[in-house]
This record gives structure tokens, C-alpha cells and sequence, in this order.
């Protein structure tokens, strides 16, 4: 265990000289990033191949050996690690360090499954706690500001992730957690907190509720909100930030990979989420072939991790649906805003329909609120979507939500290809999520 210690330690500090936050590694030039990451990846696959028996028998099973790898473009020889694969070894299976060692554990809801379980060491957790205060920092957050993180506590990542990012970065930070939706309204307006950390669909709940208390979400202490832990659109931006007079910055990260932090979008150019390349290797393949793509194509993002100890991740597939772009605020490439989930992709009618497209049409309408809900249903032999979503304020009469509906369907069949059925429905009708937005109801008998 001192010689993997030794051998980490030795292998991060190999390459550009940096501070805790990475600055400087954050604007090196490609041909810098890619031989600190080509030296962080020989170890990385190493230390998966040395000590976790998965990973040598997967290796072994496509004739793959860490000393194959002789450039980057070598790691497409390796196979691909899936929720599946942590699911069949839950719930220690998967760890490269002795148990006695990992100093924390996380884990998935488990609702469709068993959880997936992640571990960490001390050095794991410092470098989780870097790479979020990085994001912070990215976002425009500085030492002295104040942080609400309203995302969950307990086992999933979002919550003590943002915590400790932003007091390695010197923020006062308020662990409100998520729920208890009144109480959050009455904390910003007396703490007065800089940044929220947030979901997206919660963020725009809690403008609700400044409203229903009689207060202006425009006139809050707010002037940052870092959110992410699911999909929103350039449309939802906009509502947000327009709501809250807020900049509206997305934050990526999953929890086996790290958690929130893997990537993060620059609050000076809004323009895709920059990849802590130093600690994380993106790569994005056809979901269909796994097929490595060039830059710029869409398909699944996968990600290698380069410095994590307790437990490794060799080519781990998101799911996730975005394009690989070259930096813009940073030299670390960056992620396109993700599209959706190709698990979370409804085929109606032969069409792929993402919630995120649906999203994008009810936000362009200032007649509906950002709040929606896609029931999927089979009658005979054929699936159906109806779209639920309510009206905004000020727009809640009879004859506008008829109108609003009909424009939205005939929208949706113009963009998306599919004919639907539209619900507009009161105001605050859809339940209020206080995590991840619950966007589809899918309503299909289930397979025998």
C-alpha cells in the first residue's frame, strides 16, 4: 500500500508544476496536457490491473496489458467499464486499496438495482475537493464568498462534493441539504450567500417560492448559481437567469467517476463545460459500435480516471450524449452541454425523443413554465406521449392555455417529428422534485 502511495504521488506531481487548484495546467498547451495525461494513464491502468481482479481479467480477456499503452489513442484497445460492472461487484469488489483504507463511501439510489457503490482515500478526497473548488473557482467564485449547496446530502455525491470543494477554496459554506423549500428562501435572504449549488428544476422551485412569499428572487444576494445532476437547456438558462438576475453556470460530474467537478462550464463564455483533463480522460464513442469518434461528433461520453486510488475507473460509459470541444476560457477541452441520456432516450413512433428537446420548445413560450412532465403510455400497439406542463403566471386563463397547447403540439411535430398530446395545467400542479428533476412518467406495461 506505501508503494501505491509512493507510485500516486510521484505520478501527480510528474509533468507542469501547478498549484492545489490547477491553474496553471488549465491553460498548458495540448501537447503538455497530453504527456501528463499519457504518464497518469500508464499508472492508472496499472494500478486497476494490479490490483482489482476484474480489471486483470477483463484486460487479459481482450488481450489488452497496461504496457500497451503507448500513446493515448491506445486506450481504445482496453475494454469498457459499465454501471453493470459495479453493480456485479457491489459492494466492495471493485476497490484497489485494501477496505481499511478508503476513508468514505458513497453509492448510487439503488431504485433501479443494486446501488453502485464508490470508495475513497484521503488523496482521493483532496483531489475531489480541488477539482470542485477548480469549478467554483471557474464559475467565479472566490475565497470569502458564501456558498448555499442545496444539493443532497448522505450518500449521494452532490452534496458533500460541493461542501468540501468550496472550503478547500476558502468559501463560508451553508450545508442546507435539499427539501424544506420555505426554509431555503428564508436562509439566502438572511445569510445572503454569493453561489447556490443546485439542481437546475430546483433552483427555479425555490423562485417559486420567493414569489409565493412576497419577494422579488431578483433583488437576492445571489449572483451565482452552479448547477447540474441533470440535463438543462440554453432555454432553461435563460429563464433562470432572468428570473433570478443570476449568472447560470453548469457543473458535471458523476459519482463513479468522482462526482460533481469532473467538468465544469466558465462563467465567462457559458459556452460547454471544460474537462479537468489533468485528473479525468474523456473520450466519446458511437453508443451503438463503441467506436472511438473525433472531436466534435456526437455520441457517449467516457471517462478514464488518472489519479484516483481507491477505485479506479477504466473507460467507464456514461451514457451521457455530448460532443468533445476544443478549450476556449482554458486549454482543457471542453464537453458540449449534455444532451440527454441514451437510456433515457423514448422511441415514439420510431422517432428518439430526448426531454431535453421537449424542454427547449416549453421554455421558448412565455405562456408555460419551465415545469413539465413526459407520460409515456401504450394503447393497442402503440406508445404515446403526453405532455404535461403548466402554464406560467399571468397566463393560467382558459383560452391562453388552449392556445399555448395548440402551438406547443404543433411545435413539437415540427422540431421532433412526433405528434403528442398537450396538458396545460394550473400553475404548481406538476410536483416539485428536491433532486433530480423525475421528467418521465412511463407508464407502459412492464415486460412479464
Amino acid at each position: 500500500m506505501d508503494m501505491i502511495r509512493k507510485q500516486a504521488s510521484a505520478t501527480m506531481s510528474e509533468g507542469v508544476p501547478d498549484n492545489p487548484l490547477g491553474e496553471k495546467i488549465q491553460y498548458a498547451s495540448r501537447d503538455e496536457i497530453a504527456d501528463l495525461q499519457l504518464r497518469r494513464l500508464k499508472w492508472s491502468l496499472r494500478h486497476a490491473y494490479e490490483n482489482v481482479p476484474h480489471y486483470r481479467a477483463s484486460f487479459d480477456a481482450v488481450g489488452a496489458h497496461p504496457d500497451d499503452l503507448k500513446d493515448l489513442a491506445d486506450l481504445a484497445k482496453f475494454p469498457f467499464t459499465t454501471k453493470d460492472t459495479l453493480r456485479e461487484h457491489y459492494p466492495f469488489g471493485l476497490f484497489a486499496v485494501p477496505r481499511e483504507q478508503v476513508v468514505r463511501i458513497h453509492a448510487s439510489s439503488g431504485t433501479t438495482g443494486k446501488p453502485t457503490v464508490v470508495g475513497y482515500t484521503k488523496n482521493d478526497l483532496k483531489t475531489w475537493a480541488r477539482a470542485v473548488a477548480r469549478s467554483i473557482r471557474a464559475a467565479g467564485g472566490k475565497p470569502g464568498d458564501i456558498v448555499h449547496v442545496a444539493y443532497g446530502y448522505g450518500l449521494f455525491t452532490g452534496g458533500l462534493g460541493a461542501h468540501y470543494g468550496a472550503e478547500e477554496l476558502g468559501c463560508t459554506v451553508i450545508p442546507m441539504s435539499g427539501g424544506q423549500t420555505k426554509r431555503q428562501v428564508e436562509l439566502i435572504t438572511d445569510f445572503r450567500p454569493d453561489i447556490i449549488m443546485v439542481t437546475p428544476s430546483y433552483l427555479l422551485a425555490l423562485a417559486d417560492e420567493f414569489v409565493r412569499q412576497g419577494l422579488d428572487p431578483r433583488s437576492s444576494s445571489l449572483k451565482v448559481g452552479i448547477l447540474g445532476a441533470e440535463p438543462w437547456t440554453e432555454e432553461m438558462r435563460r429563464e433562470i437567469e432572468e428570473t433570478l438576475a443570476i449568472d447560470a453556470v453548469d457543473i458535471y460530474g458523476l459519482s463513479e467517476v468522482m462526482g460533481p467537478g469532473v467538468a465544469q462550464e466558465c462563467v465567462e463564455t457559458k459556452d460547454g463545460l471544460h474537462v479537468w483533463e489533468d485528473m479525468f480522460y474523456p473520450e466519446i464513442i458511437d453508443p451503438e459500435t463503441g467506436e472511438v469518434l473525433p472531436d466534435g461528433e456526437l455520441g457517449e461520453l467516457v471517462f478514464t480516471s488518472l489519479v484516483k486510488e481507491a477505485l479506479p475507473i477504466v473507460r467507464y460509459r456514461t451514457r451521457d450524449l455530448t460532443r468533445l470541444l476544443p478549450g476556449t476560457a482554458r486549454s482543457v477541452r471542453r464537453i458540449q452541454k449534455i444532451l440527454g441520456r441514451s437510456d433515457d432516450m423514448l422511441i415514439i413512433h420510431g422517432v428518439n425523443v430526448f426531454p431535453s428537446q421537449i424542454e427547449e420548445l416549453i421554455c421558448a413560450d412565455p405562456r408555460l413554465a419551465p415545469h413539465f412532465q413526459l407520460v409515456v403510455t401504450r394503447e393497442g400497439r402503440l406508445d404515446h406521449l403526453t405532455v404535461r406542463v403548466e402554464a406560467a403566471r399571468g397566463s393560467a386563463d382558459a383560452e391562453t392555455r388552449e392556445a399555448a397547447s395548440r402551438e406547443l403540439k404543433k411545435t413539437i411535430k415540427a422540431v421532433v417529428g412526433i405528434n403528442t398530446r398537450i396538458t396545460v395545467e394550473e400553475p404548481l400542479s406538476i410536483e416539485r422534485s428536491q433532486g433530480k428533476a423525475q421528467r418521465i412518467d412511463d407508464r407502459r406495461p412492464k415486460p412479464a
